[in-house]
């Protein structure tokens, strides 16, 4: 794919908020009903909480505030856009190191991987942020601070959560908390828009690695627990003709035409299909192409993206909209008087699987034992964030906020604000140690 292609792609998919408020068009409101752990994984907790260096590590967040806050601007100040997170991930390296991890290494996706050692080391549990902004290079992503907000591009989703990982190995460290598996606190690459999911897609395509349990940090707040994946296709459909003078060249393929036609018959059979089932959407973002009004066309194009938490809802309005294409094909090309037949090109710029974990799995039940642990509500949501990879491939995960408030997602215009976002930490270091196992 060329630069400039790349690039209008990039402004497609990536400039529109992924979350509502804070975060989000990829998750649902929460339940409304209250949610609550099994009093096994309630008593889990408990106990696990009163265990001494465990205490010792919760007491210890709220004082690791104003480093991690800290480490949150120098962070949110390395730009790190799309496809260009090198600078931001050796700096995140350096960062694990000094902390105290036993291995710290960049695999050949651009993912930061530090190892702490368990004592056993037969299990394997992630704990991860994602390095990449929806910003181009060139965006101002100096911080701003406002009382005691801070402003800047990139500074919420999901800068606060790399912090936040960060700050959780630290106080593993400082207080000496030691775990029977073995834990990964990774920064990965392309969780945003084009990225795909590249990072985390390439750690579970890694021979020798295998992960037991997978805690992604996206997002703000302390409440959400996602154990739903929101999957999406999207495509770059270009059909392509000959061209030439609207009037002289008359009879000509014209590739708007097919287009004009590809989006009627999709839209029409989505509208029918979408009506029923498992929520699915549709979207035609960007159409585009064409020189001149008294030119025919050698090209038109469009963007268009479609996503459901069912596998096979998503698969089946991707069938629709390439039989439309075909259709839109055929018609047009039937249509000429002269010249070459019309050729499309169909190119899938994204591919997100959909999945879930049931409410009941351990993962789960301990994450909402935890936030009820810290005092807060908890709330199950879907999305569409790195835990996709896992839950497609029946790998127990979850993604949890990272505290504080925030908004403006997406824009130039982000904030966030610390308030008690130490309790999200406090929950994370609970599930993690569940997970994890303690020694």
């Amino acid at each position: 794919m060329n630069s400039l292609l790349r690039i209008g792609l990039l402004a497609a998919f990536t400039i529109a908020p992924f979350w509502v408020q804070a975060q989000d068009d990829e998750k649902e409101p929460a339940k409304k009903e209250p949610v609550v752990a099994a009093k096994q994984y309630t008593d889990e907790i408990k106990a696990l909480a009163q265990t001494p260096s465990v205490k010792k590590a919760l007491a210890m967040f709220p004082e690791r505030e104003a480093w991690t806050r800290q480490n949150l601007i120098t962070l949110t100040e390395i730009p790190a856009p799309p496809f260009a997170e090198e600078v931001r991930g050796r700096a995140y390296a350096d960062m694990l190191r000094k902390v105290g991890a036993d291995s710290v290494w960049t695999d050949e996706a651009g993912n930061v991987l530090a190892k702490r050692r368990g004592k056993s080391g037969n299990k394997t549990v992630v704990l991860e942020a994602h390095l990449d902004t929806v910003f181009p290079a060139e965006t101002d992503v100096k911080i701003k601070q406002r009382g005691d907000t801070l402003y800047a591009p990139g500074v919420g989703d999901d800068t606060r959560g790399l912090a936040m990982v960060l700050t959780i190995l630290d106080v593993m460290e400082k207080t000496g908390v030691e775990t029977d598996a073995d834990v990964l606190f990774i920064g990965t690459v392309g969780e945003e828009g084009l990225g795909d999911l590249r990072g985390v897609k390439k750690l579970f395509n890694t021979p020798g690695l295998k992960i037991d349990s997978y805690i992604a940090i996206d997002g703000l707040g302390s409440t959400s627990i996602t154990h739903r994946g929101l999957g999406s296709h999207r495509y770059l459909v270009t059909f392509k003709g000959p061209g030439g003078h609207s009037s002289g060249s008359f009879g000509l393929v014209n590739p708007h035409g097919a287009l004009g036609r590809a989006i009627y018959y999709f839209t029409q059979d989505a509208d029918k299909f979408t009506k029923q089932g498992v929520r699915t959407t549709y979207n035609v973002g960007i159409v585009g192409g064409g020189t001149s009004v008294n030119a025919i066309p050698f090209e038109s194009n469009m963007q268009v993206d479609m996503r459901s938490e069912s596998p096979e809802q998503l698969a089946g309005i991707d069938k629709l909209f390439q039989a439309a294409i075909q259709r839109a094909l055929r018609e047009e090309n039937a249509m000429k008087r002269l010249g070459p037949d019309l050729t499309v090109d169909i190119e899938m710029v994204g591919d997100r699987p959909s999945g879930s974990i049931d409410q009941n799995n351990p993962l789960v039940q301990r994450a909402i034992a935890a936030t009820g642990h810290v005092g807060a509500q908890p709330a199950l949501r879907v999305g569409s964030t790195n835990s996709n990879i896992p839950f497609s491939k029946g790998v127990p995960a979850i993604t949890m906020g990272a505290g504080g408030k925030g908004g403006g997602a997406h824009a130039l215009n982000e904030w966030w604000l610390d308030d008690k976002s130490y309790l999200a930490m406090q929950r994370t270091l609970l599930v993690l140690l569940a997970e994890a196992g303690v020694r």
